[in-house]
């Protein structure tokens, strides 16, 4: 996913970076959504028979797609730089004045960053920022509230078959990387992390709320063995299933995922592909997603554990909080990219400034 990001992002223009950078997410969530959907259909052999075709179709065309320019010219192949930018533009586009822009930014980035260079500003500051948005991405709860959805719901007395699970949030994921993917050019990427991120904070809390002080359910209807993710909140009356109030789980976990998928999902990886510097883009980019899924990890660990110890509404507290703090981090480190060139993105962090809009 990283060099698929970094991929597209050098060879997209300004304009529609955005959207374009939002479309390996939506591919996957919608790649998701059809093996579901082919699962109700094929038995398990002939799904995962079915799932070798698009890879098929995918090296296919892979053989056709051009390396990017700027790589090419990392390499001293100016010629089919050239003709890849020309390739990939517009016949009206003003080819020579971005490859020389291209060219230029290379020229000057052409060695690898030294562990000394490393201590400069303009290498180590859109690096943090990238690896601190990775960090925060998993730490607003996303991954553990995938993971554990059936048994969130069972222990918050709501009743839905695993099947309905997997169709709603595939759905309220396809619909919100739409979203994200027609308004990230025209809104900004900031707007969209501090809209992502409020919604977040408001459905993490609201899950919080409810389990402190909702109902709880007659019996525990989980089929996975998780006995810890027990009502350790207020003691309430029992409630059956079909009770108004117990869709508020429901729809708060909805929304979270509509939040996470409309912005802080897709973003935090375009991101990560514009402000990284071209000298330390390939092992920048690989670290970042290592800090994101290592804390994927531990968190998805430690969730049960915390559970335990705790009762289920302090993840979600600590979820909510995190939600707010990477709102203050938006709004403080996080530049807005919307419309510039990667070259004049590196040269803004070269100059040490920040963009205020």
């Amino acid at each position: 996913m990283s060099v698929l990001q970094v991929y597209v992002s050098e060879i997209a223009p300004a304009g529609v970076r955005g959207a374009l950078g939002a479309t390996p997410q939506l591919m996957a969530v919608f790649g998701s959504l059809s093996l579901y959907a082919l699962g109700l259909l094929l038995p398990w052999r002939w799904l995962a028979v079915a799932g070798e075709g698009p890879v098929l179709v995918m090296v296919l065309l892979l053989s056709f797609m051009p390396n990017s320019p700027r790589f090419l010219l990392s390499r001293g192949r100016d010629e089919e730089a050239l003709q890849a930018l020309t390739w990939l533009r517009p016949a009206d586009a003003d080819v020579h004045w971005e490859f020389e822009q291209i060219q230029d930014n290379v020229r000057r980035q052409s060695s690898r960053v030294s562990w000394a260079e490393a201590r400069d500003p303009h290498i180590y500051r859109p690096v943090l920022i990238a690896l601190l948005m990775r960090f925060l991405q998993q730490l607003t709860g996303i991954t553990p509230i995938l993971v554990y959805l059936q048994p969130i719901f069972d222990s918050t007395a709501v009743l839905l078959p695993p099947k309905d699970d997997a169709a709603i949030v595939g759905a309220v994921r396809l619909l919100s990387v739409l979203i994200a993917a027609f308004t990230m050019d025209l809104a900004g990427r900031k707007v969209l992390l501090f809209v992502s991120a409020t919604i977040m904070f408001a459905a993490n809390l609201t899950l919080g709320l409810y389990v402190q002080f909702g109902p709880r359910p007659l019996a525990p209807n989980s089929t996975v063995s998780l006995e810890t993710l027990s009502l350790a909140g207020t003691e309430q009356p029992p409630t059956t299933p079909t009770s108004y109030l117990t869709l508020v789980p429901l729809l708060a976990t909805m929304f979270f995922i509509m939040g996470y998928a409309m912005g802080w999902g897709p973003i935090t990886w375009l991101l990560m592909s514009e402000i990284l510097p071209l000298r330390a883009r390939g092992v920048a980019s690989g670290l970042c997603v290592l800090v994101s899924w290592l804390t994927a990890f531990v968190l998805t660990k430690s969730f049960l554990l915390v559970v335990k110890a705790f009762s289920l509404q302090v993840p979600f507290f600590f979820f909510a909080a995190i939600c707010l703090v990477s709102l203050v981090f938006t709004g403080c480190c996080v530049p807005e990219t919307k419309g510039r060139s990667l070259e004049q993105i590196e040269s803004f962090f070269s100059r040490r400034r920040s963009f205020l809009h």
